[in-house]
């Protein structure tokens, strides 16, 4: 039963990926100062949000992979310009995909132990429970996006794991292959 769920986080890991990358071309479409704008969300802004979501991103990978990423808060600025958030983003999901690649079924078992920025507690997770966390973290934090894209009258398409390329089974004579191999980013 193990044998089945690292696909999954290949699959997450790939979603992630596609869709900060569609977001960020989005975006970049919005003046910097309507971006910054506090529009009520949690973390207020469009860039607030992606801010959060970068630094929570690097935060667990270094909880995973044990390279602390030390912050002051949940809402700590990284990249205060556009051009660099967005290269950090990518970079960080080059890495979160290539880390994911790199893991086997029996590390999903392993337990990890951090001190949380809101807690300031230290606890104890299985990674594969830890991993379902990160990955609906994300997509929690793409629909404060999204909503907040809608606010502004644009178009950020389809955001459905479904719809992503590569993610559909294609029968080829007997056997089935994804349309998009892993690793490649629409």
């Amino acid at each position: 039963m193990n044998a089945t769920r690292k696909p999954l986080f290949l699959i997450q890991s790939r979603y992630n990926q596609w869709m900060n990358h569609k977001l960020y071309t989005v975006c970049e479409q919005v003046p910097d100062e309507e971006r910054k704008r506090d529009m009520g969300a949690f973390f207020r802004s469009i860039h607030g949000t992606l801010n959060h979501l970068l630094l929570g991103d690097r935060l667990w990978m270094g909880r995973f992979t044990g390279t602390e990423f030390p912050v002051e808060s949940l809402d700590q600025e990284l990249y205060g310009e556009f051009d660099a958030l967005w290269q950090a983003r990518t970079d960080t999901d080059e890495a979160i995909c290539a880390w994911i690649d790199s893991l086997e079924e029996t590390d999903l078992d392993r337990i990890i132990a951090f001190k949380a920025v809101v807690t300031q507690r230290t606890h104890r997770f299985r990674l594969v429970d830890a991993l379902l966390h990160f990955f609906h973290h994300q997509t929690h934090h793409r629909g404060q996006v999204t909503t907040l894209l809608s606010q502004l009258g644009l178009d950020f398409g389809t955001t459905d794991m479904m719809w992503m390329p590569g993610i559909e089974i294609t029968a080829d004579g007997d056997s089935t292959s994804y349309t998009m191999p892993v690793g490649t980013v629409p």
